[in-house]
């Protein structure tokens, strides 16, 4: 079942896998700073091909990678790569299938890790394909909620700020729709959650949108702050319409439940204060080192089969 399978969309996964990565991350969660002692992944090779700047989905994989035993390869730079040559991604992904046991890749057009699965022979996973998907970001983002909230089914989720461009809402949303949760889109107009998308979700759970966090915040276990992405955008002065419009505000999280829990893919620009760090309900950072054994639970089940 998971033994050199691509992990392209988070659709490709049911509910029960879902759990199943949650269980087997929770199991690995105390190797997640010191490591797996018997290497489990000792003789594997990982690749990590990013044709878009990360830290966080980046280091994390490496990380996850090192910690099993595997090695790790892939680009210092695509000025330092053959892709600046001209070289395509297929021919990359051709080339670099015969180097490793795994492709982790990056890349800023949507639909990028689908096309290169189907020419690579080894498993490919996608670390987040334009403003497409992004599904091992939606594995560690539930498994913050299952662990920090104490469940998933019957919680109450807003999404605030980009959620036209932003991966990381879509994959989630798509994820969530599997669990009994009610969700509570907020943004501007002209970031609201793509039609598409909202009508595939409206289908299994309760869908809400709104423009006010202040009206919705109080219903709320999980508050899912998203950056507005300037490099998102197609016209520069449609981002300054929109740039700043939701800060949150410690007086803001105080209307809200003292359990509530605030969540955000990172990086931030200025919708979280530094103020807000401090407040128990923020988990931003933890859900960020989260990523380490939700991808140690991930490599070992589509290179081990277990």
């Amino acid at each position: 079942m998971w033994l050199n399978r691509d992990l392209v969309s988070i659709g490709d996964l049911s509910k029960e896998e879902i759990l199943e990565v949650l269980a087997k991350a929770n199991s690995l969660l105390e190797y997640g700073k010191s490591g797996h002692p018997d290497l489990p992944l000792k003789g594997k090779i990982i690749a990590t091909l990013f044709y878009e700047p990360s830290t966080r989905t980046r280091l994390s994989f490496e990380s996850a990678a090192k910690r099993m035993g595997a090695e790790v390869l892939g680009f210092g730079s695509l000025e330092s790569t053959s892709v600046a040559k001209g070289e395509t991604l297929l021919d990359t992904v051709r080339i670099i299938d015969g180097y490793s046991d795994a492709i982790v890749l990056r890349h800023p057009s949507e639909g990028a890790a689908r096309l290169a699965s189907e020419y690579s022979e080894v498993p490919v996973i996608n670390a987040g394909d334009g403003a497409g998907q992004h599904p091992t970001q939606t594995l560690l983002d539930i498994f913050t909620i299952w662990k920090e909230v104490g469940k998933v089914d019957d919680t109450t989720i807003g999404f605030v700020g980009d959620l036209k461009y932003g991966r990381t809402v879509h994959s989630l949303s798509k994820a969530l729709s599997l669990f009994n949760v009610n969700l509570h889109f907020i943004s501007p107009e002209q970031l609201k959650l793509p039609k598409h998308i909202r009508k595939e979700i409206e289908k299994k759970v309760t869908v809400k949108e709104h423009k006010d966090l202040e009206e919705v915040i109080p219903k709320l276990d999980v508050l899912y702050v998203t950056r507005i992405q300037k490099e998102r955008f197609p016209d520069p002065e449609e981002y300054k319409k929109v740039a700043g419009t939701y800060v949150l505000r410690a007086s803001t999280v105080s209307r809200g439940k003292r359990s509530m829990v605030i969540m955000h893919p990172l990086p931030r620009v200025d919708e979280i204060p530094f103020e807000i760090d401090n407040l128990p309900q923020a988990r931003y950072f933890r859900q960020a080192a989260y990523g380490v054994p939700v991808r140690m639970a991930l490599l070992d089940l589509i290179l081990r089969g277990e």
